[in-house]
């Protein structure tokens, strides 16, 4: 049995996806782009700021189940380039404490709009 997770906190998926799905006492959050809410646009700046903005949209669909990013044990960072990975990684560091969650980082040939990151979750209730 699978449950739909959605918040108007978090941007609206721009697609035939779900925000999060739940099943079986696991959340799956789909990749989050850098994107604000209030404004459908992408955050100004640079990789650190998409980096923060992603996780700002993580941790309101995290919030929307219960949960929080103590909760997730897998991620993957999507990166438009890997030179960007040191910059990305100093922000990621941030929004954990203790434990840090499994994690895969792969550049790819491009992302959603143009974005220079993009960070899809895997939590447990």
């Amino acid at each position: 049995m699978k449950k739909v997770i959605f918040t108007e906190k978090a941007p609206a998926a721009i697609g035939p996806y779900s925000q999060a799905i739940e099943a079986n006492g696991m959340v799956f959050l789909s990749g989050q782009l850098p994107v604000d809410p209030a404004t459908g646009e992408f955050v100004p700046g640079g990789v650190a700021e998409q980096t923060a903005q992603a996780f700002e949209n993580i941790k309101h669909v995290l919030a929307a189940a219960g949960l929080t990013t103590a909760n997730i044990v897998k991620t993957t960072v999507f990166l438009a380039d890997m030179s960007l990975f040191a910059e990305m990684n100093a922000v990621y560091a941030k929004y954990f404490e203790g434990d840090f969650p499994a994690r895969s980082a792969i550049a790819v040939k491009a992302l959603p709009k143009g974005a220079l990151v993009e960070i899809e979750s895997i939590a447990a209730k």
